[in-house]
């Protein structure tokens, strides 16, 4: 059995090695291509035009393939960064909903309210919600008086 497994696993890896190699050998033909292209055009713009529009020609060229894979690089990072906040979204919503969803949350509650009493439960979260909503209150004044400046 543990032979059958070694034996899968050393025919994939192999496989791997192998078309990685491939793509390697193909990545490094075609850079020397490109390298002959570049050439061939500076020699063929030396020739018509001069050193100095030779040079200038090439800098251009590679300074658009720059420009391209800067806007590329650019708007790859921008579409990670949404994705990023929707997935926090969809992840903050969730939470939200199994916290609330959560049997054992639910449970514990049922039980405070049969220990404690319906009757007595009642006026103790009134009074909370009135102290939350004092305290709201007053965080927003001090946060209005803070933001004045001082005379």
């Amino acid at each position: 059995m543990f032979q059958r497994i070694i034996d899968g696993l050393s025919a994939s890896t192999g496989t791997t090695v192998r078309l990685t190699s491939l793509a390697a050998g193909a990545a490094f033909a075609l850079f020397i291509t490109t390298c002959f292209l570049c050439a061939a055009a500076f020699i063929s713009v030396l020739n018509k035009y001069g050193p100095v529009q030779a040079c200038l020609a090439g800098a251009g060229v590679f300074f658009l393939l720059t420009l391209a894979a800067a806007v590329s690089y650019w708007a790859y990072r921008r579409q990670l960064r949404k994705q990023a906040e929707i997935a926090a979204e969809r992840t903050a919503k969730s939470a939200a909903q199994s916290m609330l969803a959560d049997p054992m949350l639910l449970a514990t509650g049922l039980q405070i309210v049969r220990a404690i009493g319906v009757k007595r439960l009642l006026p103790i979260l009134a009074i909370g919600g009135v102290a939350l909503g004092i305290m709201a209150s007053r965080g927003g004044v001090s946060d209005e008086v803070a933001a004045e400046p001082a005379e």
